[in-house]
């Protein structure tokens, strides 16, 4: 099996601009322009410029605390494989992790921040002991895609 959320990434970046947009809009319109008249339903524009950056703070803000990332997985041929990185406005480095399927030994899925932050942290098997990767964030992923994946990777975990 093999996909990636792209198009869940791509939403996210034109949901952001769009809300960006937005924003300076309503700036221009109300503080340059001054063609958005206030007091409106008696609120002052100062307090709706402080409520809408507020709003636009938070949902900017939220896909980077919840580490929304590309995913991309694959468990074709011999290896399981993970690419993946930290999307938003600022973006992150690019990370992989690729696991002979022999040498998996299992993997732990995280749930924190409500559910919403939501990650699987793999382990691979070494002469040494049990190697832990750091955590891919599958926030992104949509549950059927979460889902998929816990249950791919279910199938590589040794028997005891």
């Amino acid at each position: 099996m093999t996909f990636n959320n792209f198009k869940n990434i791509i939403g996210l970046r034109i949901r952001l601009f769009a809300i960006t947009v937005i924003l300076i809009v309503y700036l221009v319109l109300t503080y340059v322009a001054q063609i958005i008249k206030f007091p409106i339903l008696g609120i002052s524009d100062t307090v709706v410029t402080i409520i809408l950056v507020s709003v636009y703070g938070f949902l900017v803000f939220l896909p980077m605390h919840i580490n929304f990332q590309y995913v991309s997985y694959s468990d074709e041929d011999d290896k399981i494989s993970f690419r993946y990185f930290t999307s938003g406005i600022i973006g992150g480095r690019k990370n992989s992790v690729e696991i002979d399927k022999r040498n998996f030994s299992g993997f732990e899925v995280k749930s924190e921040f409500f559910g919403l932050k939501r990650s699987i942290i793999l382990f691979q098997t070494f002469r040494e002991g049990v190697a832990k990767y750091p955590p891919v964030y599958v926030s992104g992923l949509t549950r059927k895609e979460r889902e998929k994946v816990i249950s791919s990777l279910s199938q590589y975990v040794p028997k005891s």
